[in-house]
């Protein structure tokens, strides 16, 4: 049995990957072992800062490491916070209030954006699978729902007319960027294990 260790130190992003992932049956799912350190995240994009993650975990841990770097890019700010995502605030109640008080006064139609989820595959440091997924939204005026973390309460699926604050996890990992992303790896893991 192949074991694939989650490099990520976000609860919410590992509990995320673990519930889609643990459908593998020849795949062992681990967390993180603990005082591992985390890497520089210098990259200019999602992939190249997940393939960071995954390279660095890989090198620490003696199994395959998937590594998820992940945020949202909103258009009236120039792709904005993007990368940044996770630094644009202490927590995600703040970052929430930071991009709607930065989208004051933007017209509904101009507040469109994209949730982006970049991962990253690797084993002793090299990479053997990258994938990124987009999925299109806009940027509600105030949250709304309580499932989800991050900026989930203020994305709004016009096509559901819901934010995916709104939307209950099991259908929330299938249409997520995420979940999205997820999907193509197990299509790779299968191909492995």
């Amino acid at each position: 049995m192949e074991r694939l260790v989650v490099a990520s130190t976000n609860a919410h992003k590992v509990l995320e990957i673990r519930t889609v992932l643990e459908t593998l049956e020849s795949w062992q799912i681990a967390a993180l072992p603990p005082g591992l350190g985390e890497p520089v995240e210098t990259g200019r994009t999602f992939i190249e800062n997940a393939v960071q993650k995954a390279e660095f975990y890989s090198r620490a841990c003696p199994d395959w490491a998937v590594a998820d770097d992940s945020g949202i890019a909103v258009d009236a700010l120039g792709g904005a916070p993007g990368v940044h995502s996770a630094r644009y605030a202490p927590d995600d109640e703040a970052r929430n209030r930071k991009l709607l008080a930065a989208l004051e006064g933007v017209a509904d139609k101009d507040r469109g954006a994209e949730f982006v989820c970049a991962l990253a595959i690797a084993r002793e440091g090299k990479i053997a699978w990258t994938v990124e997924q987009r999925v299109r939204g806009v940027i509600a005026h105030a949250p709304v729902g309580r499932n989800g973390f991050g900026y989930d309460p203020i994305f709004r699926l016009p096509e559901l007319d819901q934010t995916m604050g709104e939307i209950a996890p099991e259908h929330k990992n299938r249409i997520s960027h995420r979940g999205r992303a997820l999907a193509s790896l197990l299509e790779y893991l299968a191909t492995l294990g």
